[in-house]
Parts: C-alpha cells; structure tokens; sequence
C-alpha cells in the first residue's frame, strides 16, 4: 500500500510544477505559485469541515480510498467508531446486569450524587425506606427520610460504621444503614440498608438472657459462699479440707459472672460515653503499682512511660477496667521476671495506649480469636491464673464505646503487644 504521505507531496509537487508552468508562459510565475498552494490547502480545508461537520452530527465516517492521507485518516477514525460502539454496547450489558442484580436485592441499595441528592435506588428502598423510584428521583435522602438518628449519622464525618434505626415505612421494622463513597473523588455515595430485625430481636433476647441468669445465680452463689466461709473452721478428718477449694471455685464462679454483668451492660449502653477529662498518667500508675502487687513473687519488672499532659475524654471506670484488663493479663500470662512495658504517648493529633511484654508470645492462629467470649489459647492455665476468658471481650466493647478497637502484635518467643489509639477528638493538652 503506498504512503499517504507521500502521495501528497507527489500532489503538492505537481501542483507547484504545474503552477510553474503556467507561471513561466504568463510571465505570473509568483501568482501562479501561489494560487496552486492555496487550492491544495483549500482542497484539504474542505475535506477538514466535511470531517467536522460528520462528527458533529455523529454520523458514521464513510468509507473512502485508503490511498490519500484522509482516506487513512477517515479508516482510523472509523476504526476508532467501531470500538467505541463495540465497547458502548459492552458497557450497556454490564450496566443492564447490575440494574438486574440490584434490582433483585432484598437490601435497599441508593446512589446519592455529590451533594446528597438521590440519582438512583432499587424497588427494596421503597419497602424498607418508602422510596419510590423514579419519584424520589434528585431529592435530597435526608430530607426525604426525616429521621433524627439519620439525619446525625449523614451529617457526622464518619460512616465507618453502620448506624441503626426504625423504618420510615415501617415502624415494626429495624433497620441497618452503611454509606460507602466511591468514584473518582469519592464525591459520590453508595447507601446499603439492611433489615436486621430478626438479628436486632435475638440479640436483645440474647442479651438479656445472659443478665437475667447471671443475677439469678448471683444469689444462690452469694448464700453457698457464705455458707463456706462459716465452715471454715470445720476439721479436715470432717471434710474441712475441701472447704478451701470449694470457696475457690465459688470465687471463680462469682468473677465470672461479675464480667458476665459489666460485659451485658456495656452491650446494651447505646449512649455515647461520658466527656470527663481523665489523667491518664496518674490512672496508669495506680493500675501499675497493683499490677506490681499482684505480681508478688514473680519479679515482673513493669515499667511505665507516660506524658504527663495527655488527657483523654471518655468515661473513667470503664477505661480503667480497659487498661488494668490489658495490664493485668501481660502479669498473669508471662513468665517469672519478665518485662513489661506501659506506654501513653501521643503523635501530636491522636494518642495511643499499648502494653509490650517479653513473654512467650503468642501463635498467630489465636489472634483474631482472643477477642471472643471464654476464648483461651491454654484453657487449664488460664483457669490457674484466675481468669474468666470474658476480660478481652470487655475490653474490646469499652474501646468501641471511645471510638477505638484493640490492634494485638505478637511473635512467638519474643512476647506480645496490645494497643489502642484514641482519635483526636478525644484527646486533650493540659
């Protein structure tokens, strides 16, 4: 195939010598030059407005010589047309299999622009939400919903988490709300709504099974432990030596259900925690002074690292149960003479908490487990050293309840860390 290109010098050279000619027998050799330039580049100014205007009118670029230059040009766009509507048509399928999948949802599922506007929502939003597509159609979701808790969780920063609430439509109804951004900017919002009033009820019911049993074995527990503790003094040829066991164990009993109690509370406090400005260093020295104690023979060489000025809001006596909870285990969970390490620092906007030992560590097969309700990586040991598997379990709710989760590091043979860090809002300079 020849080149265009040089099909249109050959052109433009036959022109010019066509031009000189002409120009030589006229004795108008310079006009002659010139106009046969500008008929060639008039001729290529014409097939340019034919292009434009083809495009313009989106018609389809027709077939030409493949020969001249604009004939190439003419192939590559008309190549380029093709693919663009092979890949339109592409687009078009995907798009009509997500509409059919989010169609058939059964969770609401809400597109909302820039600016809180709806710009699309399934048929589930009308039966959970009461919003009926098209109708809803650029409303603003907020307005459209006009529910208080809403209406706070939209105009908070955060959609880490999902918030719940009764249905609009429905008040029967318990609903699950979750915002993710997307797109390029993250301008734009994708809202999940789930009806979880089946989980929200078995829940509840779960929660208040675990409190009602526990006050009522806390009863009977409190007459057999007092009853033990007058029978102390009975001889051992008439049973009196198994009188210390079995306190132990009442004692054991009674921990268990105490964490039991402090564990319903906290899942059942939806409302946000106290705002006190709490000294973190003097409420860590007095955690680590009875951590010493309760290390006794054992030797731990606990030390604290802590800047005076941090202050944290929050509610005193549950972080307290927090840290000591954290503090506590490393002593209980390491050998004899083992370091252990408090610290209480700040990175200049968020501040952070973490307990460092040098004890066995801990497989890495048990960590994402720890967190979970009587889970024990060594259940006998564990037994021995007093614990009630709840105590992880309670700190991981406290933490949720000051905008924190628990992060464990651990190796094997080289001891572990548990730490937190409180978001700033939560932070405070004295």
């Amino acid at each position: 195939m020849s080149n265009p290109i040089q099909i249109e010098l050959t052109r433009l050279a036959a022109i010019l010598t066509a031009a000189l000619v002409v120009g030589i027998l006229s004795n108008q050799l310079v006009l002659m030059l010139l106009l046969g330039v500008i008929c060639f580049f008039c001729w290529h100014f014409i097939q340019l407005l034919k292009l434009y205007y083809q495009l313009k009118e989106n018609n389809s670029i027709p077939l030409s010589s493949t020969h001249t230059i604009w004939g190439r040009i003419y192939e590559q766009i008309r190549g380029l047309q093709i693919k663009s509507q092979k890949r339109k048509r592409r687009l078009n399928r995907y798009f009509s299999r997500f509409r059919e999948a989010a169609t058939a949802l059964p969770d609401a599922t809400i597109i909302l622009g820039q600016h809180g506007n709806i710009t699309w929502c399934n048929p589930a939003s009308y039966t959970l939400l009461g919003l009926e597509w098209p109708t809803v159609a650029e409303g603003d979701f907020a307005q459209l919903l006009q529910h208080p808790i809403l209406t706070d969780y939209l105009s908070h920063g955060d959609h880490s988490r999902p918030v719940e609430f009764s249905s609009h439509a429905d008040k029967t109804k318990v609903l699950s709300l979750l915002i993710t951004p997307f797109g390029k900017t993250r301008s734009q919002q994708l809202v999940v709504v789930r009806d979880i009033t089946r989980l929200y009820h078995l829940d509840h019911a779960r929660r208040d099974f675990i409190a009602n049993v526990s006050h009522e074995l806390r009863t009977p527990l409190t007459v057999i432990s007092g009853f033990l503790e007058t029978m102390e003094e009975v001889p051992a040829e008439s049973g009196g030596e198994f009188i210390p066991l079995m306190r132990q164990q009442a004692k054991r009993m009674d921990d268990t259900i105490s964490d039991l109690l402090v564990l319903s509370r906290l899942e059942m406090d939806d409302k946000e925690p106290a705002e006190d400005p709490i000294d973190i260093t003097a409420l860590l020295s007095a955690i680590k002074d009875e951590a010493a104690a309760l290390s006794g023979k054992a030797q731990h060489q606990i030390s604290l690292s802590a800047d005076p000025t941090l202050f944290l809001k929050g509610n005193k006596k549950e972080l307290q149960s927090a840290f000591s909870n954290l503090i506590f285990n490393a002593v209980r969970h390491t050998p004899n003479g083992a370091h252990i390490q408090i610290s209480w620092t700040t990175d200049g906007k968020e501040a952070r908490f973490s307990v460092a030992d040098t004890g066995e560590g801990i497989p890495a097969r048990h960590i994402p487990r720890l967190t979970e309700r009587f889970y024990r990586i060594d259940a006998a040991r564990s037994r021995d050293s007093g614990g009630t598997g709840l105590g992880l379990a309670i700190v991981k709710h406290i933490l949720q309840h000051h905008d924190s989760v628990l992060e464990i590091a651990s190796q094997e043979g080289k001891g572990s860390t548990f730490s937190c860090q409180f978001p700033r809002s939560r932070v405070l300079h004295q």
